[in-house]
């Protein structure tokens, strides 16, 4: 194609040849890679298949570079659109002569251009923000506003009595699940959860938030030997080994420190939610033992049960 004076705007013509060059490019690429791919055949001897890819290399390489280069001539006659976006009387920046010394007006559009784009970005980035606040467990439990005590602390450190009405609604709410409460080291909590005949579980507590939590079996034994609740020991069993570590991968699900009896709420419903660990089949697979085990894990929105591979 013979170079010629360049017109304002777009040079159509180079451009459509720069397509068709692209495709060309494309191509080219393609055929080292095929040819890498097919690797030494089609020759009977070691040394023959060996020069016959190395000739079939060098071909498509240099089919790369002469495409490439033809790309590169053509993206020079495409030429640029007119730059006649309106910044106010900036636009008369464009009008220097001696443009190409101090490009004014072209740096100060992509700045504009940069700083619209970042304006979008930031909004989308805010949008999505606000839609995960930190509503879910309020949500997903159903909380109103009229359930809840007018007046409630604020503090991380709660009145013992404000915790232990909180534990005691909480009691009454879900009959087929004890919970006892004791003070062994002062004024934290400890609760001794039974789930049924199914499990047990002891659930340290500073004031109202949940520190730690261990599973056991319902047989096993939680006491230690001065009669204090064991809160080290694992469980002797790999089910319940496993329902503890999900159980720790809830509580820093259920995370809302302006409303901790709602935290409190909400993961002892979650608990609630293994009463038929060993009747429920997974939503997934159907099937009520994997590797020997039920069902573990419980969705923390729906509460179905998925065993520990089937949840992925």
């Amino acid at each position: 194609m013979a170079e010629g004076v360049l017109s304002p705007g777009v040079n159509l013509e180079a451009f459509s040849q720069a397509i068709a060059a692209i495709q060309a490019l494309r191509s080219s690429v393609t055929r080292v890679f095929d040819c890498l791919k097919d690797g030494m055949r089609n020759k009977e001897t070691l040394e023959g298949r060996e020069k016959g890819f190395v000739a079939a290399f060098q071909e498509s390489l240099h089919s790369v570079s002469r495409d490439l280069g033809e790309l590169e001539r053509l993206s020079n006659l495409v030429g640029k659109p007119s730059e006649n976006h309106p910044l106010h009387n900036s636009g008369l920046l464009s009008l220097d002569p001696v443009q190409d010394k101090t490009p004014l007006y072209s740096q100060l559009l992509q700045a504009y251009k940069w700083s619209n784009k970042l304006q979008y970005h930031a909004g989308l980035a805010s949008g999505l923000l606000n839609q995960q606040s930190l509503k879910r467990s309020a949500n997903q439990m159903g909380v109103s506003a009229k359930r809840r005590p007018k007046a409630q602390p604020t503090t991380l450190v709660l009145p013992p009595q404000y915790v232990d009405d909180v534990i005691s609604r909480i009691d009454r709410m879900f009959p087929e699940m004890s919970i006892q409460l004791s003070r062994p080291n002062g004024t934290s909590a400890m609760l001794l959860v039974t789930l049924g005949k199914v499990l047990k579980v002891i659930v340290v507590m500073r004031s109202l938030f949940i520190d730690r939590t261990i599973v056991k079996g319902y047989n096993e034994n939680v006491y230690t030997e001065d009669g204090k609740l064991d809160i080290w020991s694992k469980s002797n069993y790999q089910v319940f080994q496993k329902v503890t570590d999900h159980a720790t991968t809830a509580l820093l699900h259920y995370q809302l420190p302006q409303m901790p009896d709602v935290v409190v709420r909400s993961f002892m419903t979650w608990l609630r939610s293994y009463i038929k660990l060993f009747q429920a089949p997974c939503q997934r697979c159907g099937k009520f033992l994997q590797e020997g085990l039920p069902p573990t894990w419980r969705d923390f929105r729906t509460l179905e049960a998925f065993h520990d591979t089937c949840r992925q």
